[in-house]
Formats: C-alpha cells, structure tokens, sequence
C-alpha cells in the first residue's frame, strides 16, 4: 500500500471511528467546534443485537484485515485481506462495500479491480481491492464481508484522497505546535447537512458529503427521497413528525406527534420493530399529543422511526452525531541515541478515542510487522519506537477529530570502535567457514559477498550477541569463496574478510544412465555437458581408442569451461557409437570416466513385400524384417497400399503391426494394387519399402445355377444349366462339365477346354451306366465351387411325348398386311426326333408359295411377301412314335377395302342433302371400321372432306351454300386405310334459293337389342406354376349381358384364388398363383333376355424344375418337398 501524503491545508480532518454506543457523552473542549460528521445508513439494533457487534470484533475468520490508507489524487492503492484455509472444504466468499451497502462487484473495471490468489503451501486466501488512479469522490468507508456456511467476519476501514500538493493535512502542524499551545480552531456556526442536501441541487451531493464526511451517501439520498414524498392529509394525526432529527452522541432527543382522535392507540417502531418502554425509551401522553423520549443517544440509535395510529403511519429519520476528541496534554520535542527506545506521549478528552500518528505528515500505521508500537492507557497514547534509528529523526504529530499536537525527534550516533577485526581464512571444502569480528555497540550490521547481500538459509547463519556478530557456513562449497564485508549499521566502517576454498576435481555424471550410456539420433547434434569441479579448475581432456579429441572446429570437438566440459558432435553419425574418455587434471588431483554414446536411427526400409494369395477385397501379404533396425528393436509396422495407376498411397494400420503378414481388406475387385512397408523403431519411421508386385483383387464366381438334364440318348447325355448368380469383376471364362461313374470317385473333365455355352453334351458313356454330373464356372481367379446334379442319371434314351409350345402372340388371330412377310417361329418337344405335318385349311401346304423349315426344337413357316390367299386356318401335328401333339394357326392377310357400291341423293332442302350408300364388295379380308365423305362444287369441282370415319351407310350434309350444285362421293375405311377408289354420286344436289318447306321424313324406331356375342374368343393358354395367368375374351350384346365363369363346367363363386374384371365388354378372369391343379378347361358364359352364348379354352399348367419343364402332376427330385 502506498505511503499516506500530507493533507493540503483548511481540509477537512478524516474523524476517527466513534466509540462504543454504551461510552457516555464527554465534555466539549471551550472554543472547540465538533466536526460535521455523520453516520448514516444501518439499521438501529437491540441491546442483544449490540452485544452481538461488539463480540463480532473478534475476527473468526480473517487473518488479516484490510488497512485504513491514504492515497493521492491520481494515486493507486490496494487493500489486503486474508482468510486462513486450514479448516474451510471449499474457498470462502468475499464481498467489498462502499458504504453501508453499495457492492463493488458490479464497479470493477477500468478504475477498481478485485484480485484472489490462494498459497498451497501456507493454505492463506489472499484478497485483494485494487483502486487505480484515484480520485476525490473515492474517499470514504470501505467494508470487507467474508462468508463461509454459517460463519461471518466483516473489517471496516477508511480511504482518504488529497490532492498531491504535498502541504499537511488541515492545519500547520509545525508552526502550531512550536507555541506549545493548542491552536482553537475557529467557531463555525452549526450546519444541518440535512437541509443542506434538501435545497442543493443534486449535482453537488457528492461534493457536500465529501466536505462534511458523509460515508453512506447513497443511503442518505435514499431517505432524502422518502422525505421529498407529498404527504397525504391524515385522518388520524393533527401533527405529524418532523421529517428528520439531528442529535449529539449521548443526548436526549424528544418525538412528538398529536393526533386527531386521541382514542386511536399508538405504537412506536424503529427499523420495523417495535419499541417497548425501557430506561433508554419513554413515553408520555398530554392530551391528544404523543411523546417519545430518546436518552443517552448512541450511533446505533442513528436509524428510520415511524408511529402507527389506526391503519395510518408517519415516519421520520433520527441522525446522530459523534462530539470531537480534542488533545489536552501536547507531544514534546525528544532527543536520542540509535538502538534506544523511544516513547512519545499525548492525552486526549476521552477514554480509548480514535487517535492517529503521523510522521512528516504520512500516517503512522501500526502492526506486528511494524516498528512503531502505540499503547493506549485511558486518556493517554504513547508512540513507541524500539530500537531507534538515525531515520526515525522527524517531526511526529498527532491528530484527533477535534485538535492535534507535534513535536520533534532527533536520533544520533554513538561513536565505533572495532574491538576484533575479520580475519582472512583458506579452508578445504566441507569444512565449516566462521568469521567473526567484535564492534564496541549493539547495533546490527549487514553482511556482504563481493558487493552483494549474504542471504540466510540452511548453510548460512548470521548470529548477533550484543557487541559481536558472526557469519557461519557449514560444509564450505566452491561458490563459499570470495570477499566478505561487514558493515555495521548507521556507521561507514567497513570490516573484510577473504574466504578461499580448495577442491580435487570432480567428475558429475549424476545426469547419465547406470552405465553411462547417451543416445542420440542420427541426424540430430550432440552437445554432451559433463560437469566439473575442482579448485583451482581442472583441465579436461577428451579422447577415443587412445586419440584425443582437439577444441576446434571439427565435427568432433571438445570445449571446456569453469564448471563443466562439452563433447560436440556436429551431425552425429552411425559410425560415432563407442567408448569416450573424459580426464580432469588440477593440483588437488585427477579423475576420468568413460562414457558410451550411442548413435541411433531410424531403420532401413523392408525389402518389397511379397502377396501370397488374394480375394474378392482382400490380399495375404508378409515381409522379412529390415536387415538393420537403427540400434533400437523394431515396434511393429505400417502397411500402405495404392491403386497401381495413381500416386497416392492409403495407410490401411494405425496400430502398429507387431507381425510380418498382414491383410488389407476393403480392395475393389479387378483393379490392380501395390502394397509398401514402413519399419518402426523408438527413433521413428523408416523410409518405404519398395513396392510389391502388382495384383488384382479377384474373386471365383459363384457356382452355376439350374443344373438340368437336356436329353439322354444310349451313349450321350446332355446338360444344361444357368449362368452364375454372382460373376465379380474378373468376369466368366467358360465352364467345365465333369462325370463320374456311381459308385466312384474319379470325376472325369467331359471338356478338354473351356466352352462359352451354358449346354454340353457327355459322348461315348456305356448304355444303362449311371453317372454323377457337376459343372464349375471358371475365370482368371481359378474354378468356383461346383454344382452337382442332385441325383444319377441313366445313360438310356427315353422317349418324351411331343409338346408343341404356341407362342402368345400367336394363340390368337395372326394378321399381316398385303406384301408384308411373314415368319413365324413355333417351339416344340419330343423325343426321340419327332414328325412335323402342316397343313392349310386341311389340304397340303404348296412349299412353292411357304416355306417350311424345321429344327430339332421348333419349325418355322415363313413366307416372303403375303398375299390375301394366304389366309387361312393352319394346322401343325407333331409326332413321335404313337404319340402325337396337334395346334392350329389362324392367319389372317389384309388390304385396302373397295369403294362402296352405290351412293345416292336421298333427298335436298334448305341448305342440307341426305346421302346413303351401300358398303363395298370387297372388305380387304377386315372388317370395316367407317367411312370419309367428301363433298365439290360442280364449278371447280375440289373435293373437300366433310365427315371421316363414319360409321353408318346414311349421312346427312349440312351448311352447305345456298344457289351451289354439289357432288359428294364416299371411301370405304378398314385396318389398312381408306380404299385406292371413292363411288360418286350420278346426280348433283343443287341447294336451292328460294324457300322450300322441308317434310321432315317419317323413321321406324331403330331396334338396338342384340344377342349375346363373342368378338373375340378364348384362346387355349399354358401358365407357369406361381405366376398369375389370365384368360380374355370380348363380348357384345345389348341388354348387357351377366358374365359367369366356370372350371370344368362348375361355376366359379366366392374364391379367393380367382378375380373377375368385365371393362368396356373385355371379360377377364385372373388366376393368382396357379398350381397344376388349377388346369383344365374354362368357360365364359354369357347371357341376356335375347339367348346364352359359351366360349371356352384349355389351361395348362407347367411346373419347373431343376430346369425341366413338366406339365401337369409335378414330380419331385430326392431331397426337394412339394409346396
């Protein structure tokens, strides 16, 4: 904490903390006016309450209390408070006041910072409240509260700002107190502070509390507000109490209020609580008036009353102020002599007041630290200086709050005499150093080792006894050598001393290994520091193998210096590892020692590593460990792999390998890869290894699939099978079909080289042998697993009825235009080689106009450009032995139709003309589906088109040009287009001008009944076992006819496996999941009130397996189960 300045004169003097609230009031000092200072802010207590104070003074917690302090304008100063830590679980809290309760936790900042430090060792919080360039309005009381659980201490303490002008504080000391009187101050008139800040303006608050010592301003303004509140007229009080009342420390105050009803009963409160009758507080009623006496007023009694009457209250604030310590007995002028103690002493007017010391105009601040003691006894205080000093010589006063005191002191010398000089010592190391000397006084001296301080410690101890002083050091060191001084204390005599130490050399390798041993890497410089010792210092030389290390510039050096040697080596090298001799050589001895350094490195890189096998995404890949480990054992290894055409290698281990096989996973398959190798020691990561050899992850594919029986014949047999379901990137080379005999083991390769089919036939097997068949899909990564054919088969020709597989297109009416080709392409099954017959509309086929070509698996007709008398029902037969197989085929050849055959006028009026015609001769073998009408004035005679695809053979033309003659003429329309020709109208209608009444014409009622038809019949269908089948068919009639399915002529109602659908006349019926069971013949029966039609079809249902296609009953192989 900065030292306190002097105060500029006529300021103000800081009171002094008031007394005890029990001390009773003393007498003024004649002539003397108090000081204006007030106290404002805390709640008034009880008798216990201030007890309870007055026990807190005994801090439970702090070990040390914030000082009172002064500080200049602009000035910094920091408050220090400790709590002890020894018996707290957790750090206490702190809190810093301005005031009474103004918390400076929320000012911190530019000009107010709060610091905490805690010393592990001592166990002390230390809290600290830094005021950084001050100023006036800083000054006042200061609090600290600490709180832990339900333990509380609090220190109070006081901040005075001056201006740096360096004039002491209020008044001339000097010149006051050298008349040896008290200097009355003069007599000020009484101010009430209270009126004062009731009329100022509120920028100059700050200002009067300074001047008057108010410390709780902000409490101050508080009450001053409620004061400035417009009362409200009372119904209950006449006379209300005055806002507020001022009283000295120790008298009596007296509280009236007169009330309206002096029925109403009235109670007293202060701060909330109420007050009963005491020797301290009395009542008394006159008439309507109500009176509260005060006595013996204390700084507690400073606080907020109020009185209640009914339900209405009035309230008034009570301030007390402290009478001023005025000094009755003066300090006087003291001479001395250094080392005495001095005692200065001054009375007072009261008991144990507040009194503070100054020298030179600082404040004087006693503690345990301090070298001024102050003793108080009653009325009378006393300075003690133990052991004065030529710089206690100064002007000493003493200030209270009403009157002040000074007088000098002058401090001097004894004359010296050296009794027993220091005397010069040379001393081995180890042993104990003592100098001692004798001085004729007892004072203090400092010791000094060339030109510095001699600090105490475990080694060092300075005693003083009396009139001799000594300087002892146990177990003399090296560093122990030097000159020493004494110089007393005051004095400029000097006593001297030379200590000087000698010592072998020494060798310290205390930092070294066991045997010595420092490593050092590669690469890397080596500065080996040895220290020495030695008095006086040896001289060090280095060598190898019996040749000695030089001090130069090679990479192999050698320094030396006072306390230490240094071996160097620049760069250090493999070839640097050995054996190094260090020898120290002095007066007092020689020593060596052998050192072994060890020159480490990263180990060399692997050889290239070799891949033993690979998968899919994966490789086995292991290495030989580096020929030469770099002097440390090999930790593991890093594996990296890359795709062969990029440079950017992947670390597959983040954990070391500890082994010399690895395998990477996670590879794409068919892309090619290299591997490398890092070595790993203690020193770090070797350099790559070179890369492995190219590979390509590769995978065999999965066996083939559907592995069945094609056909068999006496010495052949016949397979067939599926692709693999899962092929990899190396792709599908070609298969290998093998055999062997039941009852062995020797599977025979049946293909000496790969084939590309998925079909192979096994020649020159014995009739009625037995053989197991297996194929294997091969590609670049080898053979897959083999499928196997679940069971025997026998070399014997079986025959198989004929099947003839009618394609879906075909199973309905196959229609071509004129020229167009046709080529139809009809699988069939039969064994052994079956007989085809065609036949067209039951006569021969003519082979000069179709073609006929068969295989052993279907036959095809084919004709080049079709003509209309190709149409016609085409039946196939196939046979094979007493069984035969019969389809048909209906072809159907279209063409352009012919014009219609008449078209006549019907009739003309107005602007319209009925026309109708007769359909074509000719059709073009398809149905019509309408016609175009056309129409041309007889003057230009353009056709243009009136109506297209009309349907009926009777028109009527309307909005057709009054005064025009018209002929029209009509194209017949079917599947191909409109016909090459159109039939014209003989006559022309000729739209007359003149008005004509039009007869309308008289029409029979149109008939639309109609039987039950089928327009396109059900045609005979084969399904797959577990895949839906549909059956369609159209039909026409009118009314529209109910549709009823049937199944081997028992209709179908209600079940689940059948839907129903009937949209736009398309009848469906659809089969969910059929089973053999499900085949047979259906039918599509039709009915309205005007007939019943039928139609029906065959289904078949075929079931796969093991790739054989089996109609009808399934039959199943060994190890399968029927669903």
């Amino acid at each position: 904490m900065p030292e306190p300045t002097k105060k500029e004169e006529n300021e103000v003097p800081t009171p002094a903390p008031a007394p005890p609230p029990e001390e009773p009031n003393k007498e003024k000092e004649a002539g003397t006016a108090p000081p204006k200072e007030w106290s404002l802010g805390e709640s008034p207590a009880t008798e216990e309450q201030e007890k309870q104070n007055a026990n807190s003074q005994l801090s439970t917690l702090f070990v040390e209390k914030p000082q009172t302090g002064k500080v200049k304008v602009g000035g910094n100063i920091t408050f220090i408070a400790k709590v002890k830590a020894e018996d707290l679980l957790r750090k206490p809290s702190v809190k810093w006041f301005k005031g009474k309760w103004m918390d400076l936790a929320s000012k911190a900042g530019k000009h107010l910072q709060l610091k905490e430090t805690f010393e592990r060792q001592s166990r002390v919080y230390t809290f600290e409240m830094q005021i950084i360039k001050a100023k006036e309005n800083y000054a006042g009381n200061y609090r600290c509260e600490v709180t832990y659980k339900d333990k509380f201490d609090s220190c109070s303490f006081d901040l005075e700002v001056h201006e740096s002008t360096g004039t002491t504080p209020n008044i001339d000391i000097r010149s006051a107190f050298k008349r040896r009187e008290v200097k009355q101050q003069e007599e000020e008139p009484e101010i009430d502070v209270w009126e004062l800040l009731k009329n100022a303006n509120p920028n100059e608050y700050e200002k009067i509390a300074f001047q008057y010592g108010i410390t709780d301003l902000r409490g101050m303004l508080k009450r001053l507000k409620r004061m400035r509140r417009v009362e409200k007229k009372s119904r209950a009080f006449a006379k209300i109490l005055d806002p507020a009342y001022q009283i000295d420390k120790g008298g009596r105050v007296r509280f009236v209020v007169e009330l309206a009803d002096p029925k109403l009963e009235v109670k007293w409160f202060k701060n909330g609580q109420e007050i009963r009758p005491s020797t301290k507080y009395i009542f008394e009623h006159k008439g309507s008036e109500r009176i509260m006496f005060i006595n013996n007023c204390a700084l507690t009694d400073d606080s907020e009353y109020y009185v209640t009457a009914g339900d209405e209250k009035c309230s008034t604030e009570l301030f007390v102020r402290e009478p001023p310590i005025m000094v009755t007995k003066l300090l006087e002028d003291t001479n001395a002599y250094c080392g005495e103690r001095v005692e200065l002493e001054c009375e007072v007017s009261e008991d144990d007041a507040n009194v503070k010391w100054f020298k030179n105009g600082e404040e004087i601040i006693p503690g345990p630290k301090s070298r001024y003691k102050v003793k108080v006894e009653g009325k009378k205080h006393t300075l003690i200086i133990e052991g004065a000093t030529k710089a206690d010589s100064a002007e000493y006063s003493v200030m209270t709050t009403g009157g002040q005191s000074s007088a000098k002191l002058s401090v001097d010398l004894r004359p010296l005499k050296i009794l027993t000089p220091l005397t010069d010592q040379t001393v081995k190391l180890g042993k104990e150093i003592c100098l001692k000397c004798e001085i004729s006084e007892n004072i203090s001296g400092k010791w000094t080792k060339n030109g510095l301080p001699v600090q105490e410690g475990d080694r060092l101890k300075v005693v003083h006894k009396g009139r001799i002083h000594k300087l002892v050091i146990d177990s003399a060191l090296i560093e122990d050598e030097g000159d020493y001084v004494f110089t007393p204390d005051a004095y400029s005599v000097t006593l001297p001393a030379k200590v000087h130490v000698i010592d072998p050399p020494k060798i310290i390798l205390d930092g070294l290994d066991a045997d010595n041993t420092v490593t050092v890497i590669a690469g890397n410089k080596l500065r080996l520091e040895i220290p020495i010792s030695g008095e006086p210092p040896p001289k060090a030389i280095w060598s190898r193998a019996d040749k000695a290390i030089t001090e130069g510039s090679g990479r192999i050096r050698a320094e030396s210096y006072p306390d230490s040697s240094s071996l160097i080596i620049d760069t250090a090298e493999r070839d640097d590892s050995g054996v190094y001799k260090i020898n120290l050589k002095n007066e007092a001895g020689e020593a060596y020692a052998n050192i072994k350094i060890k020159v480490v490195d990263i180990p060399d890189p692997p050889v290239a590593p070799n891949v033993t096998d690979v998968g899919d995404d994966w490789c086995i890949m292991n290495w030989e460990p580096p020929v030469y480990d770099g002097g440390s054992p090999i930790l593991g290894y890093f594996i990296e792999r890359k795709k062969k055409q990029s440079s950017r290698w992947m670390r597959l281990n983040f954990d070391l390998c500890k082994e010399t096989t690895f395998e990477p996973k996670k590879m794409i398959e068919g892309v090619a890869y290299e591997v490398r190798i890092f070595a790993v020691n203690a020193i770090g990561i070797s350099k790559p290894s070179m890369p492995s050899k190219p590979f390509v992850p590769l995978a065999v594919t999965s066996p083939p699939t559907l592995l069945a029986v094609d056909s068999v014949t006496d010495t052949t047999v016949t397979m067939k099978w599926r692709p693999p379901d899962q092929i990899g990137a190396a792709g599908l080379d070609g298969y290998v079909l093998e055999y062997c005999f039941e009852g062995t083991e020797n599977w025979i390769v049946a293909n000496t080289d790969l084939i590309d089919k998925t079909k192979f036939t096994i020649t020159g097997l014995p009739t009625d042998a037995k053989i197991f068949v297996r194929v294997k899909a091969v590609n670049a990564a080898g053979a897959s697993e083999p499928k196997y054919y679940s069971q025997p088969i026998l070399v014997k020709e079986v025959i198989e009825p004929p099947k003839i597989r009618i394609p879906r297109h075909l199973k309905q009416t196959y229609i071509r235009r004129v020229g167009e080709a046709v080529n139809l392409v009809i699988p069939y099954q039969g064994k052994p080689r079956p007989e085809l017959t065609w036949k067209k509309d039951g006569a021969e086929i003519d082979k000069n106009q179709i073609n006929i070509r068969n295989s052993e698996t279907d036959t095809i007709i084919f004709i080049r450009k079709a003509e209309r008398s190709h149409s016609g029902k085409y039946d196939l037969q196939v046979k094979v032995e007493k069984f035969e197989e019969n389809a048909s085929i209906d072809i159907q050849i279209v063409d352009r139709p012919g014009p219609p055959q008449v078209v006549k006028i019907e009739d003309v009026w107005g602007e319209n003309v009925a026309l109708s015609w007769t359909p074509p001769k000719d059709d073009g073998n398809a149905a019509i589906t309408g016609y175009t009408i056309q129409k041309a004035d007889k003057k230009s005679m353009e056709w243009f088109t009136v109506i297209e695809h009309y349907h009926r053979t009777n028109a009527t033309i309307t909005e057709l040009v009054i005064g025009n003659e018209y002929y029209f003429r009509v194209f017949a329309e079917n599947m191909c287009g409109l016909s090459e020709d159109a039939t014209r109208t003989k006559e022309s209608a000729v739209i007359a001008k003149d008005g004509k009444v039009y007869k309308n014409p008289v029409y029979e009622d149109f008939d639309f009944t109609e039987a039950p038809m089928f327009t396109q019949p059900l045609v005979n269908t084969y399904a797959i076992a577990g895949y839906n089948a549909t059956l369609n068919c159209s039909v026409r009639g009118n009314p529209k006819p109910k549709i009823t399915w049937m199944k081997n002529k028992v209709a179908i109602v209600d079940d689940p496996r059948y839907r129903m659908f009937s949209n736009q006349g398309v009848c469906t019926l659809e089969i969910r999941k059929p089973s053999p069971y499900d085949g047979g013949t259906y039918c599509c029966k039709a009915v309205n009130d005007l007939g019943t039609v039928e139609i029906e079809c065959k289904l078949e249902v075929k079931v796969i397996y093991q790739g054989v296609n089996t109609p009808g009953q399934p039959f199943f192989l060994e190890g399968q189960q029927q669903l």
